[in-house]
Formats: C-alpha cells, structure tokens, sequence
C-alpha cells in the first residue's frame, strides 16, 4: 500500500510514513486535550469521570489537561524526527529509545487499564456505565494504536539507521 500526493511514497514499512501517522496519533490526542483545557466539554465526562469534568479542579487544568496536550505535542516532535534520514551517534539513539518508550508506555496504559475493566476490578472512586463503555471502546484502543504506530515507527527507524556498523551493533541484539 501506498500513498500519494506528500504522503507515503515507499510504502507502510518505511519510518516516514511511521513517523507521520505518529505524529498525526499524537497531534489529535494533544489537540483534544487542548480544546478541553481551553472549556471543551465534548467528550471530557466519559473520559475523566463526570466530577473532574464538571469541577475541572486547577491541579487537573493544569497537568491534566494542558500537561497532558503539550506531553503529546512533545511526543509529535518525536514521531517528526523518527522520520529524518541522516541522523548519527546520540541523536539517533535518543530518537529511536524515546519512540520506544512512548510505544510502551501507551501500550502499557491501554492493555492495563482494558484488563482491569474487563475483570472488573474495584478502582479509586465510581466509574459511570458510559465512562466504562467510551474507555473500553475508544480511549483504550486509541491508546493501544498509539503504542503500535510509534513502536513501528521506532523500529523502522532503527533499522533504516542501523546500515552504519558501529551504531547498528549496539541495537541489534
């Protein structure tokens, strides 16, 4: 599969186009949590619970809302230079283990948080049937395809980099 017209040329497996829809996972996600912080309400009570999204207390504002928005911008800027060729040495490194943790991370947050609402284990405070019902169907998943395209875009990366001995070594085994 290809796209066209600016977009992915040589084909899914390249870091590029990777990369790209990364960046674009982590845009949405930041813009979202952008449009809350700024008095959005659409979709915040499934997603927060009713009583942060009603109360919008300052500590979730902030770090909550526009923490989590400029986490993800961070995490674009990362999906962006997943994407550049001729990268060396350190940088390509640090590029490359943070698109892996990113990748973890999100992972991580989506198959945990799915699994024990699915086994229905007791949580901290009430989680409303609708919060239960968008965070199994939407948050999760969206969660889950966010560690997917960054780990790829990671992987790809390395190994479009890895042709150079010296560095490739080091993260070939």
């Amino acid at each position: 599969m290809r796209w066209h017209n600016g977009g992915c040329e040589v084909g899914l497996s390249s870091s590029r186009c990777y990369g790209r829809l990364a960046a674009g996972w982590a845009a949405a996600f930041a813009g979202v949590h952008c449009f809350w912080a700024l008095g959005g309400e659409v979709g915040l009570d499934v997603s927060s619970g009713e009583r942060l999204a009603s109360e919008r207390p300052t500590w979730f504002v902030a770090g909550g809302l526009w923490g989590v928005g400029i986490l993800c911008l961070v995490g674009a800027a990362v999906a962006i230079g997943l994407q550049r060729r001729g990268v060396h040495g350190r940088r390509w490194r640090a590029l490359r283990w943070l698109g892996v943790a990113i990748c973890v991370l999100l992972l991580t947050r989506g198959f945990l948080v799915e699994v024990l609402l699915i086994a229905g284990v007791p949580t901290v405070g009430e989680i409303s049937a609708a919060q239960k019902f968008w965070t199994l169907a939407l948050w999760n998943p969206w969660f889950i395809l966010g560690g997917l395209v960054f780990g790829l875009a990671a992987r790809s990366f390395g190994k479009g980099m890895a042709g150079r001995a010296a560095e490739g070594a080091a993260f070939s085994h």
